[in-house]
Protein backbone atom coordinates (compact mmCIF):
# COMPACT_ATOMS: atom_id res chain seq x y z
CA UNK A 1 0.00 0.00 0.00
CA UNK A 2 3.02 2.30 0.62
CA UNK A 3 4.43 2.55 -2.76
CA UNK A 4 0.65 2.96 -3.83
CA UNK A 5 0.31 6.44 -1.87
CA UNK A 6 3.78 7.61 -3.15
CA UNK A 7 3.28 7.13 -6.69
CA UNK A 8 -0.04 8.63 -6.35
CA UNK A 9 1.84 11.73 -4.83
CA UNK A 10 3.65 11.66 -7.69
CA UNK A 11 0.56 11.45 -10.39
CA UNK A 12 -1.21 14.34 -7.99
CA UNK A 13 1.81 16.42 -8.52
CA UNK A 14 1.46 16.19 -12.32
CA UNK A 15 -2.46 17.67 -11.38
CA UNK A 16 -1.21 20.27 -9.66
CA UNK A 17 0.66 21.34 -12.95
CA UNK A 18 -1.97 20.79 -15.21
CA UNK A 19 -4.01 22.93 -12.60
CA UNK A 20 -1.03 25.69 -12.81
CA UNK A 21 -1.67 25.99 -16.85
CA UNK A 22 -4.90 25.91 -16.76
CA UNK A 23 -5.44 22.59 -17.51
CA UNK A 24 -8.03 20.36 -15.90
CA UNK A 25 -6.20 19.04 -12.93
CA UNK A 26 -5.38 14.98 -13.62
CA UNK A 27 -2.36 13.34 -13.52
CA UNK A 28 -1.13 9.92 -14.33
CA UNK A 29 2.00 7.78 -13.55
CA UNK A 30 2.77 4.68 -15.21
CA UNK A 31 4.92 2.14 -13.53
CA UNK A 32 6.47 -0.36 -15.52
CA UNK A 33 8.02 -3.77 -14.31
CA UNK A 34 11.49 -2.76 -14.80
CA UNK A 35 11.24 0.14 -11.98
CA UNK A 36 10.86 2.79 -14.61
CA UNK A 37 7.87 5.26 -14.32
CA UNK A 38 6.75 7.84 -16.41
CA UNK A 39 4.16 11.04 -15.78
CA UNK A 40 1.88 13.10 -17.20
CA UNK A 41 -0.62 15.40 -16.87
CA UNK A 42 -3.31 16.98 -18.77
CA UNK A 43 -3.00 19.08 -21.86
CA UNK A 44 -6.13 18.76 -24.34
CA UNK A 45 -6.42 22.53 -23.89
CA UNK A 46 -3.22 23.73 -24.37
CA UNK A 47 -2.39 20.71 -26.99
CA UNK A 48 -5.32 21.55 -28.62
CA UNK A 49 -6.16 17.47 -28.96
CA UNK A 50 -9.23 15.96 -27.41
CA UNK A 51 -7.10 13.14 -26.93
CA UNK A 52 -3.83 14.74 -25.02
CA UNK A 53 -5.15 13.16 -21.47
CA UNK A 54 -3.12 11.99 -18.81
CA UNK A 55 -3.54 8.85 -19.03
CA UNK A 56 -3.15 8.79 -23.08
CA UNK A 57 -0.02 10.68 -22.68
CA UNK A 58 1.90 8.11 -19.99
CA UNK A 59 0.43 5.40 -22.07
CA UNK A 60 2.01 6.84 -25.18
CA UNK A 61 5.70 8.00 -23.85
CA UNK A 62 6.31 4.32 -22.14
CA UNK A 63 5.43 2.41 -25.31
CA UNK A 64 7.52 4.75 -27.09
CA UNK A 65 10.30 4.27 -24.29
CA UNK A 66 10.00 0.58 -23.91
CA UNK A 67 9.22 0.43 -28.00
CA UNK A 68 6.06 -2.08 -27.46
CA UNK A 69 2.47 -1.45 -27.36
CA UNK A 70 1.80 -3.73 -25.17
CA UNK A 71 2.87 -2.61 -21.47
CA UNK A 72 2.56 -5.99 -19.15
CA UNK A 73 2.79 -6.38 -15.48
CA UNK A 74 2.52 -2.07 -15.59
CA UNK A 75 0.60 0.07 -12.90
CA UNK A 76 -1.40 3.13 -13.43
CA UNK A 77 -1.71 5.45 -11.23
CA UNK A 78 -4.44 8.03 -11.79
CA UNK A 79 -6.00 11.11 -10.00
CA UNK A 80 -9.62 10.66 -11.61
CA UNK A 81 -11.33 7.46 -12.88
CA UNK A 82 -10.61 7.12 -16.52
CA UNK A 83 -13.15 7.83 -19.18
CA UNK A 84 -14.32 5.42 -21.84
CA UNK A 85 -11.17 6.61 -24.43
CA UNK A 86 -8.61 6.15 -21.55
CA UNK A 87 -9.83 2.81 -20.27
CA UNK A 88 -10.26 1.72 -23.98
CA UNK A 89 -6.40 2.67 -24.33
CA UNK A 90 -5.44 1.20 -20.53
CA UNK A 91 -7.08 -2.26 -22.11
CA UNK A 92 -5.54 -2.37 -25.36
CA UNK A 93 -2.14 -1.62 -23.76
CA UNK A 94 -2.72 -4.49 -21.51
CA UNK A 95 -2.20 -2.68 -18.42
CA UNK A 96 -2.39 -5.22 -15.58
CA UNK A 97 -3.05 -2.49 -12.59
CA UNK A 98 -4.53 0.69 -12.32
CA UNK A 99 -4.96 2.76 -9.23
CA UNK A 100 -7.05 5.54 -8.88
CA UNK A 101 -8.08 8.28 -6.65
CA UNK A 102 -11.21 10.66 -7.48
CA UNK A 103 -14.17 8.73 -8.68
CA UNK A 104 -15.84 10.13 -12.04
CA UNK A 105 -19.85 9.82 -11.92
CA UNK A 106 -20.34 11.26 -15.37
CA UNK A 107 -17.99 10.42 -17.98
CA UNK A 108 -16.07 7.29 -15.82
CA UNK A 109 -15.34 4.24 -17.55
CA UNK A 110 -13.65 2.22 -14.43
CA UNK A 111 -16.65 1.89 -12.05
CA UNK A 112 -18.94 4.89 -12.11
CA UNK A 113 -20.56 4.98 -15.00
CA UNK A 114 -18.91 1.64 -17.19
CA UNK A 115 -17.00 -0.91 -16.48
CA UNK A 116 -14.58 -1.32 -18.99
CA UNK A 117 -11.96 -2.91 -17.36
CA UNK A 118 -13.64 -5.71 -15.51
CA UNK A 119 -15.81 -6.32 -18.42
CA UNK A 120 -15.53 -10.36 -18.83
CA UNK A 121 -15.87 -9.68 -22.92
CA UNK A 122 -12.93 -8.08 -23.55
CA UNK A 123 -10.16 -10.00 -24.24
CA UNK A 124 -8.24 -8.26 -21.31
CA UNK A 125 -9.13 -7.19 -17.55
CA UNK A 126 -7.16 -5.12 -15.25
CA UNK A 127 -7.04 -5.10 -11.58
CA UNK A 128 -8.57 -2.10 -10.08
CA UNK A 129 -7.84 -0.17 -6.95
CA UNK A 130 -9.95 2.91 -6.64
CA UNK A 131 -10.48 5.79 -3.84
CA UNK A 132 -6.70 6.14 -3.27
CA UNK A 133 -6.40 9.48 -2.29
CA UNK A 134 -9.56 10.58 -3.46
CA UNK A 135 -9.68 13.09 -1.42
CA UNK A 136 -6.85 15.02 -2.21
CA UNK A 137 -7.71 14.32 -5.86
CA UNK A 138 -11.35 15.77 -5.58
CA UNK A 139 -9.94 18.70 -3.51
CA UNK A 140 -7.59 19.56 -6.40
CA UNK A 141 -10.54 19.48 -8.94
CA UNK A 142 -13.36 21.20 -7.01
CA UNK A 143 -10.65 24.24 -6.05
CA UNK A 144 -9.61 24.09 -9.98
CA UNK A 145 -13.69 24.45 -11.01
CA UNK A 146 -14.58 27.24 -8.32
CA UNK A 147 -11.58 29.00 -9.38
CA UNK A 148 -13.03 29.05 -13.23
CA UNK A 149 -16.31 29.66 -12.62
CA UNK A 150 -15.17 32.33 -10.15
CA UNK A 151 -13.02 34.04 -13.03
CA UNK A 152 -15.86 33.46 -15.59
CA UNK A 153 -18.28 35.52 -13.00
CA UNK A 154 -16.01 38.01 -12.52
CA UNK A 155 -15.02 38.61 -16.44
CA UNK A 156 -18.98 38.86 -17.12
CA UNK A 157 -19.76 41.27 -14.82
CA UNK A 158 -17.47 43.77 -16.21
Amino acid sequence: MKPDIYYMKKALQQAEKASLIGEVPVGALLLLPDGSAFAEHNAPISQHDASAHAEMRVIRNACKASNNYRLTGSTLYVTLEPCTMCAGAIVHARIARIVYGAAEPKTGAVESLYQLLSDQRLNHQTEVVSGMLAEESSTLLKQFFKARRKKRKTNNIQ
